[in-house]
């Protein structure tokens, strides 16, 4: 598709977490590339996080609209990397707050977008699209194997009775490979909320859903969501970042420590024989994992780049994040301890790199692949649990070394696991993580599924407005 061939105009709805957001904003310079006009709606402490994407396109519209009169704004929090989990739900009630000013916004506007292209855990845009009678596409940048987990919760919603059994059992017979949670692995991502439901069942009946995945990932889970759910168009187009092609030493944030430094220090180490300790975006570990993690990162005697993210709102300050005494003495050349954002993309893709010790989060999972690098998983919430599963069982590049937020790792044993995951004793699983990097490559260069997707994607879309005019729906 030429840049000018598109007659489409998206209005790009992120949720405001930094996981949800840089995908779309991936996703959204694919788009401009490809003739789209777009308007990006952010709140107003949000908008700095589009200034990269702002200074390559600098047509690109933006409604800026204040976050809504709620306890949150009152705390200054307009952003989930300020908050902890519990937060969520409120961060999700208090955007669609902006249902009316976003509605009276397109009846005032001129030139009104012809598409909303909304995240998945702001459903209640649905809902909106109708109103204005435009379709609205799902952005994903989670798993598909996740959603065809948690449309099924959703849609069926399965009795849990008081919830006092948190080690239950719950089978998924419908889902490809019949994956199993216990309930304590599900509350997070099914919890009692009315709002909640209705949102993500606002998902199912939209107008299509895309996903930062691709095909030869999760082929059945797109294939079952579908079929079982009856969503005429399901589409995978990432891994995003590929096809976007950021700049990997800045992209996300500041660093902490020179991207420069990090390289030098990575070039005098052999390949493959450095573990990446990462958890996200907002993972706070507590004193006693971080003291069980250092222990272990010890013991094991190899060489990593520990990420230690500072606390944040929620997070007693005494309890959390704190580097046990003498520890980076004690390994002072062996490792490298980053406070803060580190380059995650630059690191994760050298080729000293031999694994990732991480959360789980759909990111790192895409970007670990993209650069072949195996994991050891450590999932804490939500679709964590779901991932890992992907990985560890399905895939074959994982191995699971603890389980939970909470949980207090054992230091011997993942002293063992670290020490193994560099070794030739992880080859196959390094094999099968190269495989799904070659895969992930081909799949956003022209004529790969992902890149044939968007184009897809567009095309359609441009086909509705013609269809809508046609009807009488909108200005000629």
């Amino acid at each position: 598709m030429s840049k000018s061939s598109s007659k489409s105009h998206f209005l790009v709805f992120p949720y405001p977490a930094q996981g949800h957001m840089l995908p779309l904003l991936d996703l959204t310079h694919e788009f401009h590339t490809r003739g789209v006009s777009i308007t990006m709606l952010v709140t107003p402490k949000n908008l700095p996080k589009l200034n990269t994407l702002l200074a390559k396109h600098p047509s690109i519209n933006t409604l800026i609209l204040p976050f809504p009169n709620h306890p949150l704004i009152r705390a200054g929090i307009e952003n989930v990397q300020d908050l902890t989990p519990a937060y969520f739900l409120p961060m999700m009630h208090a955007m669609s707050e902006l249902y009316n000013p976003l509605l009276e916004w397109f009846k005032t506007h001129i030139c009104p977008p012809t598409a909303i292209i909304s995240d998945f855990l702001l459903g209640w845009t649905q809902g909106l699209a109708v109103e204005l009678g435009i379709p609205r596409v799902v952005f994903s940048p989670s798993g598909t194997m996740t959603w065809s987990i948690v449309s099924t919760l959703w849609r069926d919603l399965p009795d849990i009775g008081n919830g006092d059994d948190q080690n239950v059992v719950f089978e998924f017979g419908n889902v490809p490979n019949s994956p199993s949670f216990p309930w304590w692995q599900l509350s997070q991502i099914y919890p009692q909320s009315e709002f909640l439901r209705k949102g993500m069942l606002a998902n199912l009946v939209s107008w299509g859903m895309v996903f930062n995945s691709f095909d030869e990932l999760e082929a059945v889970y797109l294939d079952h969501m579908r079929k079982h759910f009856g969503v005429e168009r399901v589409l995978a187009v990432g891994p995003t970042r590929l096809i976007k092609g950021d700049d990997e030493a800045e992209r996300g944030g500041s660093n902490s420590v020179a991207a420069g430094d990090i390289t030098a220090w990575l070039n005098g180490c052999p390949d493959h024989l450095v573990v990446y300790v990462c958890f996200g975006s907002q993972a706070v570990l507590s004193n006693k994992q971080m003291e069980k993690l250092a222990s272990g990162l010890e013991l094991s005697g190899i060489r990593f780049i520990w990420c230690v993210k500072d606390p944040t709102m929620g997070y007693k300050k005494s309890e959390y994040g704190a580097i046990p005494a003498g520890f980076e003495n004690r390994t002072n050349g062996k490792g490298q301890v980053i406070r803060g954002w580190a380059p995650q993309v630059l690191v994760s893709s050298h080729r000293a790199i031999g694994s990732l010790l991480t959360h789980c989060g759909w990111n790192s999972v895409l970007e670990s692949l993209i650069a072949g690098v195996p994991m050891l998983a450590w999932p804490m919430w939500t679709d964590q649990y779901m991932n890992a599963t992907l990985l560890v069982d399905h895939m074959g590049v994982a191995v699971r070394v603890c389980e939970g937020d909470e949980a207090i790792p054992n230091a011997d044993e993942l002293a063992w696991e670290l020490a193994k995951s560099v070794s030739e004793n992880n080859i196959t699983r390094r094999a099968h993580a190269v495989e799904l990097s070659k895969a992930a490559l081909a799949t956003a260069q022209k004529g790969g599924n992902s890149f044939k997707s968007l184009d897809i994607l567009i095309e359609d879309l441009d086909h509705e407005l013609v269809a809508r005019k046609c009807r009488g729906m909108i200005d000629q």
